[in-house]
């Protein structure tokens, strides 16, 4: 069984793609840190991630990158949301992914493209999104509550661009997939958003839970 879950930044989309994963014993991969390992590698190369051979070049980096904490930070999302937009880099990862949702038993991945573009196959299809004001307000909670001083105005600014850039991209923009289930959690709380997730996929595929 194949889940994709797609949808803006501070949806919520990872943490639903890791309870899908866990509800129904999958693999999970969050394919946006492949995107933020990208931006930060091209950083640390002292590229530019607007300049497509640049991030070409970092799309080589490390497996070990992967677990660094730097890939969770916000100026790495930016980045990768930058590189992203690039449809070298996108090609150049793009195999990485289908064969991991391809694998043997399925696998739940999120990202903005997964139901479109790396698993149009999929069982089941979720578009987690809010309102950018309830995203904005959730991720600069979290920024806080990790010790960084920013303002909600520079957070709203920042999803504002992003959503800009993912969503006008020429290649594999971020849309919601025809046959997905556009989950709008803006009034939800996690264990809600959660729970209409599970009860979707159980439908999409009828397993009891």
């Amino acid at each position: 069984m194949i889940i994709a879950v797609d949808g803006p930044t501070a949806s919520g989309k990872g943490t639903i793609a890791r309870a899908l994963a866990e509800h129904f014993g999958l693999p999970v991969l969050d394919t946006g840190l492949l995107y933020r390992a990208v931006g930060y590698q091209t950083q640390l190369n002292h590229g530019d991630p607007d300049d497509s051979a640049d991030a070409l070049a970092a799309c080589d980096f490390p497996d070990t990158l992967l677990g660094d904490p730097a890939l969770r930070y916000e100026s790495t999302g930016g980045l990768a949301s930058r590189v992203s937009i690039h449809p070298a880099v996108r090609k150049a990862l793009y195999q990485r992914q289908v064969d991991f949702a391809n694998q043997p038993g399925g696998a739940v991945l999120d990202g903005r493209d997964i139901g479109t573009v790396i698993a149009p196959h999929a069982d089941a299809k979720l578009f987690v999104t809010a309102s950018a004001e309830e995203r904005t307000r959730r991720r600069h909670a979290e920024m806080l509550a990790r010790g960084v001083a920013v303002t909600y105005d520079a957070v709203l600014a920042n999803i504002h661009a992003r959503d800009a850039r993912d969503t006008g991209r020429a290649d594999a923009p971020l849309l919601c997939a025809d046959d997905a289930l556009l989950l709008d959690n803006s009034d939800m709380d996690i264990g809600e958003t959660i729970a209409a997730a599970i009860a979707f996929v159980e439908q999409k595929v009828g397993r009891p839970a």
